[in-house]
């Protein structure tokens, strides 16, 4: 079968389509044929070495599609059923070998690429908004990159628990995405300084939180504008890595929390994976969450995908199709 399957790490141009050995789903596997997979951040950091994993390895960590074959000691699933999955590497291929445990159904009326587009992005957004800061009536939020993939769910998700958002962009035409799907304030951080403009609109009380998926160019500014004992939940780094931090700083800012989450460990734990996926199917499927596919790229073009995802210039998912 044909794979982004990666001999070295490095820019997008180490990712070349390949010729591998079609896999065997084992104990307790399942073997999907892939329709679509996800693009997000993570294969980047795995891409650069960031996250490193053993080479070789094939990228992308996100899919949906048709269950092929299944492995020994798999149970309540068939060759046939409609599948996607998230945090299970080497979905940037025709084919998948999936633990069993990380499969989700896809339920009637949903198309398997919003499916795949829904399913990394929008566990995630559930879990910063239910579990690492639950959001209520009130609570006031930062979100950076407001009109990409993360940023546009989030905002559906704090608006739709009466929660504010003052989301963060570069360009008047992400800002007016960003308004659409639930944004209470845009900031054009390319005009003004994003910082001064927060603290204009929240006074002395500052924010609840800052959900920050952008790291580096971002960090010290969202702890300055947090409330005392205020949460900063760092769970991305598209601009770069935070540099050492002294947590010191942390009591004179305002007894502020610092958190560096990971979707792994919202999702380890099959019921509760099954819970969030279902929360958010239900949600599409209603109509009160709204996917965004910004663009789609052929397999063979994973490199193109990558770029465009780094550019900064796309609102809303990409997608690979084989």
């Amino acid at each position: 079968m044909k794979a982004i399957s990666l001999t070295e790490t490095g820019g997008p141009d180490v990712l070349e389509l390949r010729e591998v050995d079609l896999p065997v789903p084992g104990d307790g596997e399942v073997l999907v044929k892939l329709e679509c997979a996800g693009v997000n951040y993570i294969d980047v950091y795995h891409r650069e070495g960031r996250y490193p994993l053993e080479l070789p390895f094939t990228l992308g960590q996100e899919g949906a599609g048709v269950i092929a074959s299944l492995g020994e000691g798999v149970t309540g699933l068939s060759v046939g059923n409609r599948v996607c999955w998230s945090m299970s590497g080497g979905s940037y291929a025709e084919y998948a070998q999936v633990p069993a445990g990380r499969l989700a159904g896809i339920p009637e009326g949903l198309d398997s690429k919003t499916a795949a587009a829904a399913l990394l992005q929008g566990l995630t957004a559930h879990y910063l908004t239910t579990s690492v800061y639950p959001v209520e009536p009130g609570t006031v939020t930062v979100v950076h990159a407001a009109a990409g993939g993360v940023g546009l769910l989030l905002s559906q998700m704090i608006s739709a628990k009466g929660g504010t958002v003052i989301g963060t962009t570069s360009s008047e035409e992400k800002a007016q995405r960003a308004r659409e799907h639930g944004a209470h304030h845009v900031i054009r951080y390319d005009e003004v300084d994003w910082v001064a403009a927060v603290r204009s609109l929240v006074g002395e009380h500052g924010v609840d939180v800052v959900y920050d998926g952008v790291g580096a160019d971002t960090f010290e500014g969202g702890l300055s504008v947090l409330r005392p004992r205020g949460v900063m939940a760092l769970f991305g780094a598209s601009s770069g890595a935070v540099p050492p931090f002294d947590f010191q700083r942390l009591s004179p800012l305002g007894s502020l929390n610092v958190t560096r989450p990971s979707l792994q460990h919202f999702i380890d734990d099959s019921d509760e994976f099954q819970w969030r996926v279902s929360e958010l199917f239900d949600s599409i499927i209603s109509g009160d969450l709204a996917i965004t596919i910004a663009a789609e790229f052929p397999l063979a073009d994973a490199a193109g995908a990558h770029r465009a995802l780094q550019s900064r210039n796309y609102s809303g998912k990409i997608l690979l199709t084989p």
